[in-house]
């Protein structure tokens, strides 16, 4: 045994001698009331125990996440929103994708587009689409490099949005590079 492992020792045993007089003294004044916080301070250590070893469960379950696996499969775990998000590398930032079947291409907000190094202003917005909040223009643009873990694809048409949006979208475009699709109520699988 090394020093530094006999000075922890002694500051435990220290420490186990303080609380424990302290523990005694205090049930020969009050027994009940020093059983009820001894049990509190147990229930509260138990808790911690469980919540540590339980953390990736209930971070799984709280904020799930995107799993890329050999082969070009995806599994996109439902959102607490309903919704599947993606998350990818665009020109090497990452961006967040809403997964829209019913959005036909790949579409940018005006700030991703920034982002990942279009200039949003200098854009020629010449194109139309229909969306859900009504008619938004568009500019049609080529993403370099679209990455998701090992799958990588380039130079892909996206467009950006001229409007405000609240996220950008992984439409149809980008889909149907998949082989398959699968949607169940609480995961999407894409496999290529």
């Amino acid at each position: 045994m090394d020093q530094d492992m006999f000075a922890r020792l002694a500051y435990l045993a220290l420490l186990l001698v303080a609380v424990g007089g302290w523990l005694i003294i205090d049930l020969r004044r009050n027994p009940g009331r020093s059983l009820q916080q001894a049990a509190i301070w147990v229930l509260i250590f138990l808790g911690v125990v469980a919540a540590v070893g339980l953390w990736g469960d209930i971070r799984r379950d709280i904020a799930p996440r995107q799993a890329v696996m050999e082969g070009g499969r995806v599994e996109l775990p439902v959102a607490a929103d309903g919704h599947f998000y993606l998350l990818a590398e665009v020109n090497g930032v990452t961006v967040r994708f809403v997964v829209d079947t019913g959005a036909s291409d790949i579409v940018l907000t005006r700030r991703d587009a920034a982002r990942v190094g279009l200039d949003p202003d200098g854009l020629s917005y010449f194109g139309q689409a229909n969306t859900a909040n009504g008619r938004v223009v568009t500019a049609p643009v080529r993403i370099a490099e679209f990455a998701l873990g090992g799958i990588v694809d380039r130079d892909l048409r996206a467009v950006v949005n001229g409007g405000e949006m609240d996220g950008s979208l992984l439409g149809m475009a980008y889909l149907n590079r998949f082989s398959r699709l699968e949607l169940s109520r609480d995961r999407m699988v894409l496999e290529r």
